[in-house]
């Protein structure tokens, strides 16, 4: 294992020499591709969207319609060329043979886009607001399915292919993969930002309040829980804590990132997290549509504050937008105006997100300060987990600076001229389909590099309790509570 991944002996590198930097210098560079709309230029749209789909000749699209062209696979070749050609480059700098890289991680890269395709099938990923559009009586309502195929078909391969799972250990870099997506994510974070600042005062009032909700009270109960009860490492507890109290697959990969974790043990619990949401899904906004249809944008921000997922937390808002508004109507004779529930939501989920990296950047100093990663403070004494100021820096993950600067950058220039904010939001959503495309290489990857018999010894079942004993025991009810404090006596425009 490289001294990158162990943080034991993590030691600082050159700025072109290790997957840190370089996650940061890639993310850059895709950022700047992703700035071309402002300027007039469709520099990303020949990027491969992926679609929910009944059709599998609509599960590809390029990014935008100057691109239509293309089709599903002349989107798919380019934007597996584009990829190859950076990672390629980056690794070969890095001291990899650039042919063995190049030839891994065209084969990571197509098993990944099959596993998003099919993941991406409507009975498998369509939320249920989205049912009637594609003309389907059900749904999983497994909308990130196809990470978890990702992973098992790598996990396959690394447990019964010997032969393969070697030729493609170069190749997976489930670090890289991880670190790049989430700078590119400052992007999109931060021009959204932008974009809620147009929104009701009063909404964003409130949304700002949920942050002191998620960050300074669910994710402490989390953490003590996993630890004290579940006796879980702090290297799992700190990104369990993240993914179940804040926003889900970023908040548990940005963690354990920060914290220098083993790259497995996020992505493990991404999984978890991804079939809680669809649990979430299916009973949570009919929950609010039953109790709370005299107070709608209390259940809005409910649903921002419960469902740990973006995907999820704006499909819950939608679905409780749509059931409340016809039985408001139905019951009360009121007819509300369609999305202000979806506002509150997405508002909420919006300003959560916000501080991802700062969150992350906080936990990278304390486990540095104090090393949680590689000392007990319980056993050696506070003064003796201390390292010097250097140190810090040395293994401080300089991907979340990277993270903080395209958001920083966005989020400056759409304030400072508005005009442009429905063009950023274009090319940052174009962006967002490489962090997408990153973020899955990194499930497969995860794959690859992943004993199953180790992850068995991890302790799956503890996982799924923490996240069942903390959602149902006190983030709903607390959440609930905090959207009542802060959203009760508003209510949507009447039509």
């Amino acid at each position: 294992m490289s001294t990158e991944n162990n943080p034991s002996v993590y030691q600082g590198k050159a700025m072109f020499k290790s997957e840190d930097w370089w996650a940061v210098w890639l993310g850059l560079f895709i950022f700047a591709l992703g700035l071309g709309p402002i300027y007039g230029m469709d520099t990303l749209g020949w990027l491969a969207k992926h679609n929910v789909w009944v059709d599998i000749s609509k599960a590809v699209t390029p990014a935008t319609k100057t691109y239509a062209g293309l089709g599903f696979w002349g989107s798919a070749i380019a934007t597996w060329l584009f990829m190859l050609a950076v990672t390629t480059f980056g690794a070969t700098i890095m001291g990899s043979k650039p042919a063995r890289f190049a030839g891994g991680f065209t084969l990571i890269y197509w098993l990944t886009f099959a596993c998003i395709v099919i993941g991406n099938n409507a009975y498998i990923g369509a939320t249920p607001n989205q049912l009637k559009s594609f003309k389907i009586p059900w749904s999983l309502s497994l909308g990130e399915m196809g990470l978890i195929f990702a992973m098992l078909v790598g996990l396959f391969i690394g447990n019964f292919m010997p032969g393969l799972t070697k030729y493609l250990h170069d190749s997976a870099r489930p670090e890289w993969f991880i670190k790049t997506g989430i700078v590119i994510l400052g992007m999109a974070i931060g021009i959204k930002t932008v974009s809620a600042m147009t929104l009701a005062g009063t909404v964003i009032v409130r949304g700002v309040c949920a942050v002191v909700e998620a960050y300074l009270i669910y994710w402490p109960v989390t953490y003590f829980i996993a630890r004290k009860y579940f006796k879980f490492t702090p290297e799992w507890a700190a990104p369990l804590a993240s993914g179940i109290s804040i926003c889900g697959v970023s908040a548990a990969i940005a963690t354990g990132a920060a914290i220098r974790a083993r790259p497995h043990v996020p992505v493990i619990l991404s999984a978890v997290i991804i079939v809680f949401v669809a649990v979430e899904l299916l009973f949570l906004p009919f929950l609010a549509a039953g109790f709370l249809v005299g107070e709608p944008m209390v259940a809005g921000a409910w649903m921002g504050l419960a469902v740990k997922s973006d995907g999820g937390a704006v499909a819950s808002g939608a679905i409780t937008d749509a059931l409340i508004r016809s039985k408001a109507e139905a019951t009360l004779g009121i007819k509300y105006q369609e999305g202000w529930m979806l506002m509150a939501a997405t508002t909420t989920k919006l300003f959560i997100d916000l501080f991802i990296g700062v969150w992350a950047f906080l936990l990278a100093i304390i486990w540095s300060l104090f090393r949680l990663d590689t000392c007990s403070p319980d056993k050696t004494g506070g003064a003796a987990c201390k390292i010097s100021p250097m140190e810090i820096w040395n293994r401080f993950p300089k991907f979340v600076l990277g993270f903080m600067l395209t958001f920083a950058v966005l989020l400056i220039m759409g304030l400072n001229n508005p005009k442009i904010v429905k063009l950023a939001d274009a090319g940052a959503g174009q962006a967002n389909i490489l962090r997408s495309m990153f973020f899955a290489l990194c499930f497969f990857s995860i794959g690859i590099v992943t004993n199953v018999r180790k992850l068995w010894a991890a302790g799956m079942s503890r996982i799924v309790g923490v996240y069942a004993v903390c959602l149902f025991g006190f983030i709903l009810w607390v959440g609930l509570g905090i959207s009542w404090l802060f959203y009760h006596g508003v209510k949507p425009p009447i039509m």
